[in-house]
């Protein structure tokens, strides 16, 4: 196994989906999700040969920026979401900034683990992936994505 040129393929597959999950818990904090990025590739380099191949390669590498970023929520005990979402056309641009700040509001109320689940979700991960990174059965990710959706719609009307 050619270490370093399995690092250098995995890193450029999987830095996209790592920087934005990142970004997602630094509210697009560009720099803070560069750092946190950068610490979760060091753990992957460091961990590769390690490796089992229980999961697949993604799911392992979520699972890591997951922790990684989970620990980092942990040492600073404030966090923010920010999640790139479709926004209705038809608003003004101010409409479009005022419901981005309502949902990181309500998202900010959100446990961390319900947070990870959401961001995985509206990063377009499959569920049952979802299931794999964050230890939980299929079905109760299932149950949660539906209550965290009901509990930021009306978090959002409330705001």
């Amino acid at each position: 196994m050619d270490k370093k040129k399995d690092f250098t393929a995995i890193f450029k597959t999987n830095y996209p989906k790592v920087i934005r999950l990142c970004l997602g818990y630094t509210e697009g904090r560009e720099d803070q999700a560069k750092d946190l990025a950068q610490e979760v590739f060091l753990k992957v380099w460091q961990s590769l040969e390690s490796f089992r191949g229980d999961a697949s390669i993604g799911t392992w590498i979520y699972r890591i920026t997951v922790n990684v970023c989970l620990q980092e929520i942990r040492r600073r005990e404030v966090t923010h979401i920010k999640i790139d979402t479709a926004v209705d056309q038809t608003i003004s641009s101010e409409e479009k900034e005022q419901q981005f700040t309502t949902m990181y509001r309500c998202i900010d109320r959100l446990p961390p683990e319900n947070k990870t689940i959401i961001l995985l979700e509206l990063e377009g991960v499959p569920q049952s992936e979802i299931a794999e990174i964050t230890g939980i059965s299929h079905q109760a990710v299932r149950t949660r994505i539906h209550r965290i959706k009901e509990q930021l719609s009306k978090c959002v009307r409330n705001e």
